[in-house]
């Protein structure tokens, strides 16, 4: 393998101020010595041919000597200077050699060695790395670009090149305005968007970041098509609306139309007691009208929760307070300091009404009892309402709307209680009791409302 070309880092420098500033000092410092020496020569008896010989020779000894001393500590700081500066251009495959690496100079000589080893390792890691960046980037299917502090762009990738109907070549380096992207830059660092950009329209969601690179501030903006997952989920969603409500209708609609038909047959023959029928079948078509007018309530409710307003209460006050409200059996409320948290108090109340009743409802057929506490962990509270009951005989339709197993239930409450739950940034939970017969609900909320 033929030789690296030499920088000009490391061909040797011409002479420096330090270089003769090192030879007179070193010349100055023997100084003392050679005069001595010739004023001794030159006071006693010595033939001529000995004073001159011994003369040249002291005096060639002092300059070669200078000379020596001022070669071995130059050339050391120069080939040092010379693989400082090779790291510094980038190549790591120069390394220094001593005789004695156990000498001062030795140390330094192997330092300087380790550190270009390491920064080679870092290099290679770093590359690597990038290397691997690039192909996620790639291969990702959401568009990326990177803004730098003016707003123009630096780095974008190829589903970026498709959104904007355009190579890198062309952007890079234009503003987010003439990208039609400015808006990315402002307002609300994550939402949706429908917006038409060269490479197509659609519904799209948004992410803006921030990091920083080389000291300077950049922003990172993510943009993924979200209009194949949102048809999917509206044509789910829809799917479900309409099979739950031709359920309900069909349930009611259905001895409507029968009775409907009875009824018409009924007013044709007219016999003798056929206005006490009329009046028994409009009352049943009363009944399952009203049935049908509460389940559509029901789902309006549903639908028009809404997002909660968070004011700091207290979630033992409130508690109580429900407890107080049940009048069928007494509730056992544990003994628990008070608790202030922001939150919604007319929500989380409704909430605990809900869970409250059902635990008493389910107490209630077998003549057991119902007790409500509290606690807190590091990062949540935690309200516990244990009932002594039968249990969760079918725990997976537990929150599947207007599921129930009660005579005139709607089958939202519980529904209603995990919405509740979750918009304040909690959960709500349901399950069998492990000590005992009965079932446990706990609601648990952050003691730090979440960040919108």
């Amino acid at each position: 393998m033929p030789p690296a070309p030499i920088s000009p880092h490391r061909r040797r420098k011409p002479e420096t101020p330090f270089d003769r500033r090192l030879l007179w000092l070193t010349l100055g410092t023997g100084a003392p010595a050679v005069v001595t020496a010739m004023t001794l020569l030159f006071v006693h008896d010595f033939t001529e041919r000995t004073r001159w010989t011994l003369a040249l020779f002291v005096v060639g000894s002092w300059f070669f000597g200078s000379l020596l001393v001022r070669e071995r500590v130059v050339r050391p700081l120069q080939t040092l200077a010379n693989l400082l500066a090779a790291l510094r251009e980038g190549d790591f495959s120069i390394r220094a050699r001593s005789s004695r690496p156990d000498d001062p100079l030795g140390e330094v000589h192997v330092e300087v060695n380790g550190l270009g080893a390491m920064l080679r390792e870092q290099r290679l890691v770093a590359m690597e790395a990038t290397a691997l960046l690039r192909t996620v980037m790639a291969e990702i299917d959401v568009a990326i670009f990177a803004f730098d502090e003016q707003g123009r762009l630096r780095l974008i990738n190829r589903s970026g090149q498709e959104l904007l109907a355009q190579p890198a070549e062309r952007v890079i380096g234009r503003t987010a305005a003439e990208l039609g992207l400015g808006d990315c830059l402002e307002g609300p660092a994550t939402r949706l968007m429908s917006s038409v950009f060269p490479g197509g329209p659609g519904r799209w969601g948004m992410r803006r970041n921030s990091f920083r690179e080389r000291g300077l501030p950049h922003q990172l903006v993510v943009i993924a098509d979200l209009s194949s997952p949102l048809r999917e989920e509206e044509l789910k969603a829809w799917q479900k609306l309409v099979r739950v409500l031709g359920h309900e209708l069909n349930n009611s609609l259905a001895p409507i139309k029968s009775l409907a038909g009875s009824l018409g047959t009924l007013l044709q023959r007219r016999p003798a007691d056929w206005e006490d029928d009329m009046q028994r079948g409009l009352e049943i078509i009363a009944s399952r009208a009203d049935g049908l007018a509460r389940f559509m309530e029901a789902y309006a409710r549903l639908a028009r929760l809404p997002a909660p307003k968070l004011a700091p209460a207290d979630l033992c006050a409130i508690a109580r307070r429900v407890a107080s409200l049940e009048t069928r059996i007494p509730i056992a409320i544990a003994d628990c300091p008070p608790l202030q948290l922001s939150i919604d108090a007319a929500q989380i109340e409704q909430l605990l009404i809900n869970a409250l009743k059902n635990a008493v409802e389910a107490a209630l057929d077998t003549g057991g009892g119902v007790r409500l506490r509290w606690a807190t962990t590091p990062h949540f509270a935690e309200v516990v309402i244990e009932d002594e009951g039968h249990g969760i005989a079918n725990p997976g339709n537990l929150f599947v709307p207007f599921f129930t197993t009660k005579p005139g239930g709607s089958g939202i409450g519980l529904v209603l209680c995990r919405q509740i739950a979750e918009n304040h940034g909690g959960s709500f939970t349901l399950a069998n009791r492990t000590d005992r017969p009965g079932g446990v609900a706990t609601l648990r909320l952050p003691l730090k409302p979440a960040l919108a």
